[in-house]
């Protein structure tokens, strides 16, 4: 009986984790799963790794809370993130852009970063090229130097959606991140002529 007890209150709280890191995904714009799941963690007390629910858990939850307080507001700001995509994508084009993020999979919201990974030859070619279309940005060292993180990453706005582009070595293209789903600039397109096709039909039926 303890067991059975110990695991009904594991799987209480890792659902719970799952739900708290999911609205602070969506209200307060945190991108990165982990970092959510952590945070959440240790706002209900949890200490066992055991109960801390994986991301396909955490996005599951993220969808629900997006179609339950973000139904109006949470398609258009995805159209508007993925059309920025489009132009941020084809004016980087010689630097091998990727989407990726929740612009990508559909879980960006209100806050969400736009987020693209470019592997240029050199990290620098992608600063000076901002430098000389007088693109305001910041540029962001990498938290933690490991084998799978960027050379370095730049943030600006691009009208009111904020960027954050992760550049990589050429070299790591052809490998891409575990998990990460990543899409060229004509699925992009795709995605976006989608969409507009199934609002087109969402409207003829009303």
């Amino acid at each position: 009986m303890p067991s059975h007890a110990h695991a009904s209150r594991s799987g209480t709280l890792r659902r719970e984790i799952a739900a708290l890191a999911a609205r602070m995904m969506a209200e307060d714009g945190i991108s990165d799963f982990g970092f959510a799941k952590r945070k959440a963690a240790r706002q209900l007390g949890a200490v066992d790794s055991e109960v801390l629910p994986n991301n396909t858990e955490i996005e599951a939850e993220l969808r629900a809370w997006q179609a339950l307080y973000q139904d109006e507001e949470q398609p258009q700001r995805l159209f508007e993130m993925r059309s920025a995509a489009v132009e941020i994508m084809r004016q980087l084009d010689e630097f091998r852009p990727y989407l990726t993020g929740g612009a990508l999979d559909g879980t960006a919201g209100r806050y969400s970063e736009l987020e693209i990974d470019l592997f240029p030859e050199s990290a620098k070619e992608v600063e000076i090229f901002f430098l000389n279309q007088d693109v305001s940005y910041e540029h962001r060292e990498p938290r933690r130097p490991a084998p799978n993180t960027p050379e370095a990453i730049l943030t600006f706005d691009w009208g009111d959606v904020p960027v954050r582009l992760s550049i990589y070595p050429a070299s790591a293209e052809r490998h891409g991140r575990r998990g990460q789903e990543r899409a060229r600039l004509a699925q992009v397109e795709a995605l976006i002529e989608h969409d507009a096709t199934a609002a087109h039909d969402e409207d003829a039926e009303r």
